[in-house]
């Protein structure tokens, strides 16, 4: 979408805290022992007394709240009765809609003490996140901020996904632009607008470059890979990007 009124950039930023506190409440949960489920109703609480909705839950059926995605698993991984244990890589995602506005945000963490390299990535990630996000202001091409991502990878030894990407949000989960790739696409050269709304979500690997469907019909997974994400969703202003889920 396009914010153009007072009450679209209060009603991105209500829904865009509630998504990030939900986020943040979930990270600290994130302990060994507990699992993914029990994190997930957490989150249904959290929705439910912002009187905000699960955004994957409302609009596609999906059967969490939030997706929750441990090692392996890259994304929309399905609450359930998975324990989390010391050194696993989590990824929480969590993205929720109040009163017709949507906000979508996510973080790749590692629980307690672990490897190195899944360190390393969820703190590539955060750098190549804001490399984009120099990027994000109207007049610029879209491309340029897949351009940064990828270069941040690069100078890691790192690689990133490029079937999974970021797209536009705010009247809906998913909207125009379809696409915010990881990587440059010398094609991809929309021109970014004033008041534009994106969720900007890159993804480092260790290896691979693209990702799997689990036959749960969710799940996106890898085979040899680990791999980190870090998501805000961001109104493109003149005066600099707009975080509404910090």
């Amino acid at each position: 979408m396009i914010a153009k009124t007072e009450e679209d950039f209060n009603g991105l930023k209500e829904i865009g805290k509630i998504c990030g506190a939900i986020r943040d409440e979930l990270v600290q949960r994130a302990k060994p022992g507990i699992t993914t489920k029990e994190l997930d109703e957490f989150a249904g609480e959290m929705f439910e007394k912002a009187g905000a909705q699960s955004a994957p839950k409302g609009e596609y059926d999906f059967p969490g709240y939030t997706c929750i995605s441990v090692n392996e698993e890259v994304a929309h991984g399905i609450p359930g009765k998975r324990v989390i244990q010391e050194g696993d890589l989590v990824n929480i995602d969590v993205s929720g809609s109040k009163n017709g506005y949507f906000a979508d945000t996510g973080i790749s963490i590692v629980v307690g003490k672990g490897d190195k390299m899944l360190q390393k990535i969820c703190d590539v990630v955060k750098e190549a996140f804001d490399a984009g996000l120099e990027k994000a202001k109207p007049g610029s091409k879209k491309s340029a901020l897949g351009k940064a991502v990828n270069n941040v990878a690069k100078q890691h030894d790192l690689t990133v996904i490029k079937n999974l990407t970021g797209h536009g949000v705010g009247r809906s989960i998913h909207e125009a632009p379809d696409h915010i790739f990881n990587y440059y696409s010398r094609w991809d050269d929309e021109i970014l607008k004033d008041g534009m709304v994106i969720a900007f979500e890159p993804f480092i690997s260790t290896l691979e470059e693209e990702v799997l469907q689990s036959d749960d019909g969710w799940t996106f997974f890898t085979d040899e890979s680990f791999v980190a994400q870090y998501e805000h969703t961001i109104i493109l202003t003149k005066e600099g990007p707009i975080i509404t889920t910090l």
